[in-house]
């Protein structure tokens, strides 16, 4: 935990503007945000500049995405009394030691990169990437480091980024402050460090799967805008319901007697994940192998579910969008915040490295 100063641990974790946020952003890390805001001083950063990686030709997507996310943010319960929201484009300390950290990984590093293999394969990018999406992770390791994070809550696929960020810290602070490499990761600031080595939270479900079918593999696939396998943040109880009961189940289950598969089934992945009512959820279970109990009372009671979950922010949500105007300067004073701790984490880097010159 970094001991810079007297102040709360740091928790930093964000989320890239492709689209609005769903169930799978929930869990992986929102619901752990909004419960930490107290303990923790929160920064949430909106990536605008990470999603030019692949969609460097969709600005204006890009420019409406921010807002999408800074209103689920805010619908989710993220105080911004609490917590300070950015947008990393307007953060030019970023930028900066994003190009001092590029010096300290191999290319080779970063490719051994899984995430960035699998990101590239889905996405079907073959070699038309662009180099900036090749910064990616070095870009993420400065979001983080900028504010000396001590904590980030991720989903699983991010942990090579996570690991990379942790790499990079030590990296630094031995070259340029002098810790020995065999400090433990906790005695960095002591040591005199500029950069805590951030550990990694994750969420209670480390990848949701999403309400489709499996790939042509046989896997379930994780929850994803791209795949229209979601449900939404902002959903309204109409919409839950169209999805939860087009929900792929147990595809060997024609009728309501037959015995029904649970393993790997998303409708009995959702009761376990979102369904608080255990003593249900273990007898719906036997009952659905046993053949007693159909797929559509389960998936009904799931809606009710996702909707008591759901309903509550979509309402903040459309109280929000009344009032666009306040939540740009929410987002406005919560950037100009973060521009003075970036700022005075760039200056501590750059004295360590001898590049203060005026």
């Amino acid at each position: 935990m970094s001991t810079l100063t007297n102040r709360k641990p740091r928790l930093l974790t964000g989320d890239t503007p492709t689209g609005r946020l769903h169930l799978g952003h929930w869990v992986g890390s929102i619901e752990n945000r909004v419960r930490m805001q107290d303990d923790y001083d929160c920064y949430f950063l909106i990536a605008n500049i990470q999603a030019f990686t692949t969609r460097m030709d969709r600005p204006g997507e890009v420019h409406q995405n921010v807002m999408e996310v800074m209103l689920d943010y805010l619908a989710a319960g993220i105080d911004p009394e609490r917590s300070t929201i950015f947008i990393q484009s307007e953060i030019p300390a970023i930028a900066e030691l994003t190009i001092f950290f590029s010096m300290l990984v191999p290319y080779a590093r970063v490719m051994r990169n899984p995430t960035i293999k699998d990101e590239i394969r889905d996405k079907g990018l073959g070699d038309t990437y662009p180099f900036g999406f090749m910064m990616y992770p070095i870009s993420q390791a400065a979001d983080i480091l900028s504010f000396c994070a001590d904590i980030v809550p991720v989903g699983e696929d991010q942990i090579p980024h996570l690991e990379l960020t942790r790499e990079v810290a030590r990296r630094f602070n031995q070259l340029y402050c002098g810790v020995d490499s065999h400090a433990k990761d906790e005695d960095y600031i002591k040591l005199g460090g500029v950069f805590p080595i951030p550990e990694i939270m994750l969420g209670r479900t480390k990848r949701l799967v999403g309400i489709g079918p499996p790939n042509a593999e046989g896997n379930l696939v994780k929850m994803s805008k791209s795949l229209n396998n979601t449900i939404f943040l902002g959903d309204d109880p109409d919409t839950i319901k169209k999805k939860v009961m087009a929900m792929y189940t147990d595809p060997k289950r024609l009728k309501a007697t037959d015995k029904g598969t649970v393993e790997n089934n998303p409708l009995w992945i959702f009761h376990e994940t979102f369904n608080s009512d255990k003593v249900w959820v273990a007898e719906a279970t036997e009952r659905y192998r046993a053949g007693t109990i159909g797929d559509v009372e389960c998936k009904r009671k799931l809606i009710d579910v996702l909707v008591e979950l759901i309903e509550p922010m979509r309402q903040r949500r459309l109280q929000y969008e009344q009032d666009l105007h306040y939540v740009k300067t929410l987002l406005k004073d919560g950037t100009s915040k973060a521009n003075v701790t970036a700022q005075e984490t760039l200056m501590a880097a750059k004295e360590k490295m001898h590049q203060r010159y005026f």
